[in-house]
């Protein structure tokens, strides 16, 4: 049996860290993941020609290290590749009610893009690829 998740998307807001009584660190980040919507089996478009996306939103929790260096090196929009497993969570609110909650605990991150401030210091390191016409 295996619980393993590999998303490629982009981060939705600047990496936050925390660090626990126990002095472990935890880094939190949003990415989102798109997708063609699709009706009868065939990709939806709107008025203008262009595929509707469906976008879902994924909460990545990062442990020690590897948050400090997402936490270093990533900004928003970055694009990312997280390796890792869904972990749920369950707890009781204030007044009394069971929540529960799903996350993506990341036990690799690989960067696919740099962040806008590196691309500015060294425009020759830039990736193109997205450039690329065909």
């Amino acid at each position: 049996m295996q619980n393993i998740v590999i998303l490629a998307g982009n981060i939705g807001q600047k990496p936050e860290t925390r660090t626990t009584q126990g002095g472990t660190n935890i880094t939190n980040f949003s990415l989102a993941t798109s997708r063609p919507r699709l009706s009868e089996g065939r990709v939806l478009r709107d008025e203008n020609g262009y595929r509707v996306m469906d976008t879902e939103w994924h909460r990545i929790t990062c442990f020690n290290g590897l948050g400090k260096t997402v936490a270093e090196h990533c900004e928003k929009g970055m694009k990312l590749l997280v390796h890792g497993r869904i972990h749920y969570t369950k707890w009781t609110d204030a007044a009394g009610n069971d929540r529960y909650g799903c996350e993506i605990i990341a036990e690799k991150v690989d960067f696919l893009s740099r962040p806008k401030s590196a691309e500015s210091e060294n425009p020759e390191l830039v990736d193109r690829d997205d450039e690329i016409p065909f």
